[in-house]
């Protein structure tokens, strides 16, 4: 499935990206610095949320809070959650 997310704290205004399970693929984020937001995709292209999460959470660019790499990993949690509450709405179903 693929999800959309309006990051908060960073040049970059968006990432989208698609989950098959807890496997990461097509990573593309809108605005940023180029360079950085080429690799990013490719660095984490076939990893799961859980190895993402525990190589990319917390990273901060310069001043601010969370980088690009860190949204991108609020991103992907969100979108898991989203992906378990709607396998868990249909299985009570």
């Amino acid at each position: 499935m693929t999800y959309t997310y309006k990051t908060r704290g960073t040049c970059a205004s968006q990432i989208s990206f698609e989950l098959n399970g807890d496997v990461v693929s097509n990573v593309k984020f809108v605005g940023g610095c180029p360079g950085n937001l080429q690799a990013i995709p490719r660095l984490v292209e076939g990893m799961t949320v859980q190895q993402v999460t525990e190589r990319c959470e917390g990273i901060r660019c310069g001043m601010k809070s969370t980088s690009c790499a860190d949204q991108l990993v609020k991103a992907l949690g969100e979108a898991l959650a989203q992906m378990n509450a709607e396998k868990d709405a249909t299985a009570q179903n």
